[in-house]
């Protein structure tokens, strides 16, 4: 259900290469989610670093609400990158599994093509 691949650049680096690596294969950067800065606003003290990058791809996302507008639930798609064990970390949640709880088969193709190339992506920021 989870995808995760660490690297051995920074958070911030990550999150740099990953806004290129969505640009280049198509998709867009909606929202950028800093949990630490979050919650310190929040006065809740937490010091480890997390970025959740909320990304889509618009034609994909509209053929997914075309079906099925209660999967708007599950859109966009998120990568997390954060700290763990000296790495950092970049995750998602497989698109595959996600519309799957659904029950919607005539998505799968779909799903399948936006997991790859959130796979891709992924790939492309940790090198």
């Amino acid at each position: 259900m989870l995808i995760t691949m660490s690297t051995q650049k920074s958070v911030n680096e990550a999150k740099l290469a990953l806004e290129v690596a969505v640009k280049a294969n198509h998709f867009g950067v909606m929202q950028v989610h800093d949990l630490k800065e979050t919650m310190t606003k929040k006065g809740v003290e937490f010091k480890k670093e997390c970025l959740i990058i909320e990304v889509c791809q618009p034609e994909q996302a509209k053929k997914v609400l075309d079906q099925n507008m209660s999967l708007s639930v599950a859109l966009p798609c998120r990568i997390s990158i954060y700290e763990e064990g000296g790495k950092t970390i970049l995750a998602t949640l497989k698109p595959t599994t996600l519309l799957a709880l659904f029950k919607t088969p005539q998505l799968d193709k779909v799903a399948q093509e936006v997991e790859d190339t959130i796979v891709k992506i992924m790939k492309e920021a940790i090198h």
